[in-house]
């Protein structure tokens, strides 16, 4: 039976780095929500559809999307991963109490997760850094348009155009955007923290990781702790 990977931490917090070298040590499937979401409501062939439009402006405003909006296309393609046998890394998400357990009437993340891949294979992870370096890592980050891979320059007048991986062009996502970031610190504490209070009150176990060291330090931080190796 796969893994799989569910890693909180606050925006910059390194979750996608982690999800990154999850997946490429253990052969699972990264499914980066943030970029999925990204990606719908910025794909010009939505352009007339009213409810994506909506989200794209909540989106950009740096506010969560509605949650039973995510929630649906979230379990829609969650459903598909497992049929095709993937283990699977989420990175930051789901971002909601309700997209996490549901209501009466509709199936969470988690209630889905456990049928297709059972209980003990859940694994969650907390990155945790102070709010201060969650800033400063966001205004530095660049994205690549070709091969999606995210930058993170340390040195803050830099003026890196293009990816050192592949060579495609570099951009800034419209949520890294200095003016809306504050936005999305608030939306994580508010909505997105008290999640992890309800999973380990529910019996999960959630290990915390400091997520200020190098990826790799961080990494090995987590194998030692889940006592992981092998898949």
């Amino acid at each position: 039976m796969q893994k799989v990977f569910v890693i909180y931490g606050p925006p910059g917090a390194g979750k996608g780095t982690q999800a990154n070298l999850l997946s490429a040590k253990f052969g699972l499937y990264h499914f980066d929500t943030g970029k999925y979401i990204e990606h719908v409501v910025h794909d010009p062939k939505y352009k007339d559809d009213a409810v994506i439009q909506r989200e794209k402006v909540i989106f950009d405003s740096g506010a969560l999307c509605t949650p039973t909006w995510i929630l649906d296309i979230i379990k829609e393609r969650t459903i598909k991963l497992s049929k095709a046998e993937f283990g699977i890394v989420f990175s930051g998400s789901p971002r909601t109490v309700y997209e996490t357990f549901g209501d009466e009437k509709h199936k969470g993340l988690i209630q889905v997760l456990e049928e297709k891949y059972g209980r003990d294979n859940l694994v969650f992870l907390y990155l945790k850094i102070d709010p201060e370096e969650s800033i400063q890592r966001n205004s530095r980050r660049m994205i690549c348009e070709v091969c999606g891979t995210g930058l993170l320059y340390l040195d803050a007048g830099h003026e890196h155009k293009f990816c050192p991986l592949c060579g495609g062009k570099l951009f800034r996502r419209t949520i890294d955007n200095p003016k809306v970031f504050h936005t999305r610190i608030q939306e994580y504490t508010e909505r997105t923290m008290p999640i992890i209070t309800a999973l380990i009150a529910k019996g999960y176990k959630v290990t915390e990781i400091d997520g200020r060291p190098l990826p790799y330090q961080v990494l090995n931080e987590i194998l030692k702790k889940i006592k992981l190796h092998k898949i």
